[in-house]
């Protein structure tokens, strides 16, 4: 009786576990088959894709963005190496009612949104960190007057990495969302850039 207790409690524990990964977001994108963000949230607030948005993708060591003349990003990275980046999101702004309460981001190769692999992550790319959920108030040294969050993660391509192309998918929001209910109750902006990911032999 006490064994089979114990297996009960470890799949009650098991449930509630996957439960909460798939209510969070951004696991949402990890766990799931939704194109994006919009597939819950709605896309209602006052953050404006231009100027004063700040999404950058760093190379750490250096203080480098990554970023290329056609708005887009490029890492190249030798193969069997590991490249260490910061993802940074913000927006500059002086008015309370523009500062973000959290940002939430995720980096996800479009033709592997329907697998079942629990890595949506480019196919040969080990990567530690392709997903988070941050509050605002991280210090942007490079975004003066920005705020926002900055985060690392490292990536790595084995034998089996080739080129690839991945989506950073972003939303910045404030509020709370609405048990159940995740377009209720959080005001959100969504917005993507690209990241090409190259092996160096």
């Amino acid at each position: 009786m006490k064994s089979k207790r114990i297996v009960l409690a470890s799949v009650i524990v098991a449930a509630v576990i996957v439960t909460n990964l798939l209510a969070y977001p951004p696991a949402v994108g990890i766990l799931g088959k939704s194109e994006n963000c919009l597939s819950c949230h709605v896309n209602n607030g006052s953050w404006q894709d231009g100027p004063d948005l700040v999404i950058d993708i760093v190379e750490k060591e250096s203080g480098l963005s990554l970023k290329q003349s056609d708005g887009s990003f490029l890492l190249s990275v030798k193969r069997g190496q590991s490249a260490t980046l910061l993802t940074v999101i913000g927006y500059k702004t002086d008015d309370e009612q523009l500062i973000p309460y959290r940002n939430g981001w995720l980096y996800v190769a479009p033709d592997r949104i329907n697998s079942s692999s629990m890595s949506k992550f480019a196919p040969g790319w080990e990567v530690n960190l392709p997903m988070a959920c941050r509050l605002v108030g991280d210090k942007l040294d490079s975004y003066p007057g920005a705020k926002g969050t900055m985060l690392p993660l490292s990536v790595r391509p084995t034998d089996a990495a080739s080129d690839a192309t991945v989506t950073l998918q972003v939303m910045l929001t404030s509020g709370k969302t609405v048990k159940g209910k995740a377009n209720e109750g959080m005001v959100g902006n969504y917005f993507e850039r690209i990241l090409h990911l190259k092996v160096e032999e």
